[in-house]
């Protein structure tokens, strides 16, 4: 019987009932009375700090709930059941307050004879570590598969907290499928759900190990996965056309080649096209051949490397739907091949041979820097790996001139003219760099951007401009000035057009190809230009011993021909060390050097001549304070930059600078340093000893001197924070190159990771006394390597061009105002000039510094400031515009863009754009804005497609201006307008008809008296009627007139095909042309009739390419095991 007994009730004592028993009741023999705590079971894991505890004990003892050491108060008990068959009484206590973490719960009584019962459990506590992992170890790299990435929040005693959060998320490669739970901050986010989360990852069409991220707050985790190549089922397609008629007479010939003055004999053409990939045995085989042009050439006849987006489709994407378009082939000749495998070893790189467009990825990896090269060619390279041994080489025969340049920014985002003209498309890469200030030679970022979302390039011109202004200035962690540079190599269209070649190998033996890798290896690169040469071989190391020590080692020595010095070697050295020698002690240490004859122009800035060694440690004296002690030496024995100031030779192009004088010094450097947090705020002291030796008369860097840099960092609200900074020499000499200053600031939050700062230097003393920079601008922290992900997050394909979307250099720095509206906003005043004295020479105003000369750029007094908006109320409108402006004593540059494109109707789509730029390097005035204007309606019904048409205008002002234009004196200015109508109308499945007329007026401003105007005219008409599926007729005419200059041509074709199979069609036509040219060749025509056969490619080589179709499914059973 169980008796259940109120809580009233519980102050009778139990032992009174069982005394008040007759005695000659005989007793019931019961088990040895014991307390037991039946809820929770021990080591059990609870979701929330609060339970009920349930205990059974003897029903004549007396218990009392302790936790922790601590009594439960007894009004608590909320039931109580007394079992009086078993002697029991179980008793539960509602309510009971738990520590996260573990937790000790004893039922100890408090009558004799009985022992105490102890469990232990634990309560979920704060996230304190992340786990990440992915469902499928590989998957197909074919756009299409995916996989799931699982993660889980862990608390201290590694158990899954009950916490919700937003996890940040990037991979490497691929793309996250789902919607981003929180599209204002960076990255991609998703929400945590009782320390769960997950996020499906597509992969994409690069078969490579792939290393995802996530974090929260200053917790990350890691996880890696392989997107192996996708040996999917052949696919072909091309076409084989035969013509046999008069060679000038091919109306769908280049207008180059139709009606030529000569050569107009009958002959017989063959031009074929065709392109294919599929298994062939463990390899994927990918190829594409013409026979008529390169693969990459584009519809303004240019031959690049990459094949991009082409001009011309570019303009007005308004027909298109959402798709994507990627180039599988690209070749700058008419052949591309490539036979890839996944090999079965993790995490290695796929094995492959190819011929086409490649870059050189296996020759910049993390271990090189002297012995790194970052290029794109042409040719072929192959990669293979045999066992831990990987083996990379690649051969280039079309190589043209390569060029480095260094930009000093002004503020604005363009245009930045380049040294060069006519570069060649494809070749360029682009970085923006920052570097100490004062310590040139001291890269502290390094990064990457990428054509169409963070510039934009004019080839002919050999201008960028990019997608957001890009500031002189930035200040690290410590207070440090940093200097911008934008770093750019090309390759150019060199003038003895010579067919230069290129060749390298690596060789790389893997220790570990985990997330941590391990490798030793060893590059050798040969370039053959022409009358010059450059040798470059090195070897490299790096080991790294988990996430907290890493060790890196390389060599370097380079060989080439001086435009001035002749024939110059050297070498360079690099060794790094990072480790955590004990708890809360971390350590790194460096040695780098480059022998004043060492040259790489594909790799990182740095100095020749420059040697740096040093040492850090940081050690946590307690939780609130940090130790830092610091020594460096840098040690210049190079020759510095000649400085230029005449127009000729500023603008002249050099592979190098003119070398100036010899430079002499050395500088020690002590830091001794303390931080210390005080309640919120944080105090940081550092003592700076310098100690400058400069060895070549007047000795003008010599000296020693002593500064004390403290900074305060105060949060002044939850979002926003004071930062105040001085550096103050208290030695009776300052140093001639680190001045003193003072540093204030705010930082505004404005959303997670997104800051709004406002900062003023004030320099007091030393080489810029007088001199200050003020500077706002809405800043991202920064956290996310991965600027591809980041930035291509907010790119626009398909729909807006140019500023459209604003891809951002870094993370996209925005402030969200409202869900439609964002606004981005920059200022920047410089008050004097910052071309001072460094150890590495004087620092002069020049529009682009060849080579590896960045040291010698500096920046000018100058304002600029910009402003930008975006407005996305729905998918049917999205506008932007943006406001740039600089002034300096040299000149104002203005830059303006400007986008609107909606839908006014569900069948009529309207677009909008202007842009407006001019100069932005130094030493550059007097050219005139570069203006484009272009206006779009497209008119397509979503319910029929019988009708389609295009209506656009386009104005241009000065689309061609460079610097030779000053120099020269080869014009002042041009502008043109273009107005063009086409419309494609299909009444029915037999009859199409597609019409075109477009009419450009242009205007050339050769001298103040003399201009010169020009207008042309195209017509096209094009009906085609088809008799039936077999039987097709098409007609076409053109008409291009030019009256100012007497020019005209005339042509049209008629034609019949015949469909003897689906895929092989028969015609017969008659084409005939007429040329009249006033000025050159007179006037000339020609026809004839002609014969075509063409053939729809759809399998090559006994069935390769032809895929068969899937057998009907008998059963789920069949179709499951069919998959």
């Amino acid at each position: 019987m169980v008796e259940v007994i109120s809580k009233a009730a519980i102050a009778a004592p139990a032992q009174q009932s069982a005394a008040q028993l007759p005695a000659d009741v005989p007793t019931q023999q019961t088990p040895i009375a014991t307390i037991k705590i039946i809820s929770p079971t021990p080591n059990q894991i609870i979701d929330l700090p609060s339970t009920s505890i349930t205990a059974e004990y003897p029903i004549d003892a007396q218990i009392e709930l302790q936790v922790n050491g601590v009594a439960v108060d007894n009004s608590l008990i909320g039931r109580t059941e007394t079992d009086t068959t078993n002697q029991l009484i179980t008793q539960t206590w509602y309510g009971i307050s738990l520590e996260q973490g573990e937790n000790v719960i004893t039922a100890m009584p408090t009558t004799p004879g009985l022992a105490p019962s102890t469990i232990k459990v634990q309560v979920r506590g704060g996230v304190k570590k992340l786990t990440l992992q992915s469902e499928a170890a590989r998957i197909p790299a074919d756009g299409r598969s995916t996989t799931t990435i699982q993660g889980q929040l862990i608390d201290a005693n590694g158990n899954r907290t009950n916490q919700n959060a937003t996890v940040t998320l990037a991979a490497s490669a691929g793309e996250f499928v789902e919607k981003d739970a929180n599209p204002k901050a960076p990255g991609f986010q998703v929400q945590a759900k009782q320390g769960q989360f997950s996020a499906t990852l597509r992969s994409g069409l690069e078969a490579k190990t792939v290393t995802i991220r996530a974090l929260i707050a200053d917790i990350e985790a890691f996880t890696q996965l392989q997107f192996e190549t996708d040996l999917r089922p052949s696919i072909a397609t091309g076409v084989i056309d035969v013509r046999l008629g008069r060679s000038g007479t091919d109306f769908y010939q280049s207008f180059r080649e139709f009606l030529p003055p000569d050569d107009n004999k009958t002959k017989l053409d063959i031009y074929g096209a065709a392109f294919a990939t599929g298994k062939v045995g463990e390899w994927l085989f990918t190829g594409a051949y013409n026979s008529d042009r390169t693969l990459n050439r584009d519809c303004n006849g240019r031959d690049r490397l990459f094949r991009d987006t082409q001009p011309c489709e570019q303009a007005y994407p308004t027909y298109g739907d959402d798709s994507q378009v990627t180039a599988l082939t690209p070749s700058q000749d008419s052949v591309y091949l490539r036979f890839e495998r996944s090999p079965q070893i993790l995490n290695a790189e796929p094995d492959y041979a190819m011929w086409g467009d490649f870059n050189t990825q296996e020759f910049a990896r993390t271990s090189q820097q002297f012995s790194a090269t970052t290029r794109q060619l042409h040719g072929f390279k192959a990669n293979y790996n045999w066992g831990n041994l990987q083996i990379t080489g690649f051969y280039g025969n079309n190589v043209q001139g390569f060029q480095r340049d260094a930009i000093a920014p002004d503020g604005t985002s363009g245009y930045y003219f380049l040294s060069r003209r006519l570069l060649l498309a494809g070749s360029e890469n682009v970085f923006i760099e920052l570097e100490e200030l004062n310590r040139p030679g001291t890269v502290v970022s390094r990064q990457q951007l990428t054509r169409g979302i963070d510039y934009d390039i004019d080839y002919d011109r050999g201008t960028l401009l990019f997608r957001q202004p890009v500031l002189r200035t930035d200040v690290d962690q410590t207070g440090q000035v940093l200097r911008r540079q934008i770093i750019a190599t090309y390759q150019y269209e060199s003038q003895e057009n010579n067919r230069n070649t290129i060749y390298g190998g690596r060789l790389q033996y893997h220790l570990s190809r985990q997330r941590h890798p391990d490798w030793i290896g060893a590059t050798y690169l040969q370039e053959n230009q022409g009358v010059r040469s450059f040798e470059l071989y090195g070897a490299d190391a790096l080991i790294s011993l988990g996430d907290k020590t890493r060790f890196i080692a390389e060599y370097a020595h380079s060989t080439n021909n001086s435009e001035f010095l002749g024939t110059i070697s050297g070498s360079a050295y690099r060794l790094e060390a990072i480790a955590e020698i004990a708890q809360g002690i971390r350590a790194s240490a460096y040695f780098r050097t480059a022998d004043t004859g060492f040259a790489n122009n594909a790799t990182i800035s740095f100095v020749p001549g420059q040697t740096r060694y040093g040492a850090q440690v940081v050690g946590k004296l307690s939780p609130q304070t940090n130790l830092r002690l610091q020594y460096d030496r840098e040690v210049n024995q190079g020759i510095a930059p000649e400085p230029v100031t005449t127009f000729e030779d500023l603008f002249t192009p050099r592979i190098e600078p003119i070398p100036g004088s010899r430079v002499d010094n050395s500088l020690t450097t002590i830091l001794a340093g303390v931080e210390h947090r005080i309640g919120k705020a944080n105090v940081t002291v550092d003592w700076i000893h310098r100690q400058r030796e400069d060895r070549i008369a007047p000795n003008a860097l010599s000296g020693t001197s002593d500064q004390v840099r403290s900074r305060l960092t105060l949060p002044l609200t939850d979002n926003l924070t004071f930062l105040a900074q001085n550096e103050l020499s208290f030695s009776d000499q300052a140093d001639a190159v680190y001045p003193d200053r003072t540093i204030l600031g705010l930082d505004w939050g404005l959303l997670p990771g997104v800051n709004l700062r406002l900062a003023q230097q004030f320099y007091t003393r030393g080489q810029f006394a007088g001199n200050s920079i003020t500077s706002i601008e809405v800043v991202g922290e920064h956290k996310f390597s991965q600027n591809t992900i980041l930035t291509g997050r907010y790119s626009m394909f398909g729909g807006l061009n140019d500023f459209s979307g604003q891809g951002a250099i870094g993370l996209k720095h925005r402030w969200e105002i409202t869900p439609s509206l964002k606004l981005n906003l920059a200022y920047e005043r410089i008050l004097g000039d910052f071309f001072g004295r460094t150890a590495a020479g004087l620092q002069f105003a020049q529009p682009f510094a060849p080579g590896q000369s960045a040291a010698s750029l500096g920046f000018s007094a100058a304002n600029s400031y910009s402003i930008g908006v975006e407005y996305n109320p729905s998918s049917n409108f999205q506008a932007n515009a943006r406001y740039e402006h600089r002034t300096s004593p040299s000149g104002s540059n203005t830059v303006i863009g400007a986008n609107v494109t909606g839908k006014i109707s569900p069948a009529l789509t309207a677009l909008v754009r202007y842009q407006q730029a001019n100069f932005s390097n130094q030493k550059l005035a007097g050219l005139g804005n570069t203006v484009n204007f272009k206006a779009g309606l497209a008119y397509r019904d979503p319910h029929s497609d019988k009708f389609n048409a295009l209506l656009r205008y386009e104005y241009r002002k000065n689309p061609a201006t460079i610097p030779d234009t000053l120099l020269l004196g080869t014009g002042t200015g041009y502008e043109d307008h273009t107005f063009a109508l086409e419309a494609l109308y299909a009444p029915n499945w037999q009859w199409e008809f597609y019409g075109k007329y477009a009419l450009r007026n242009s205007t050339s401003y050769l001298a103040t008296d003399l201009v010169g105007t020009s207008t042309i005219n195209l017509a096209q008409l094009r009906a085609t009627y088809r008799l039936g599926y077999s039987v097709d007729l098409v007609g076409e005419a053109r008409w291009i007139h030019q009256p100012t200059t007497g020019f005209s041509e005339t042509g049209f074709v008629v034609e019949a095909g015949y469909y003897l199979t689906p895929n092989l069609r028969l015609s017969a036509g008659y084409a005939f042309g007429d040329v009249s040219d006033r000025d050159f060749s007179g006037s000339r025509s020609a026809g004839g009739a002609y014969l075509g056969l063409t053939l729809k490619l759809n399998e090559l080589f006994d069935g390769f390419g032809l895929q068969k179709p899937v057998p009907k499914p008998i059963s789920n059973h069949t179709a499951k095991s069919q998959q």
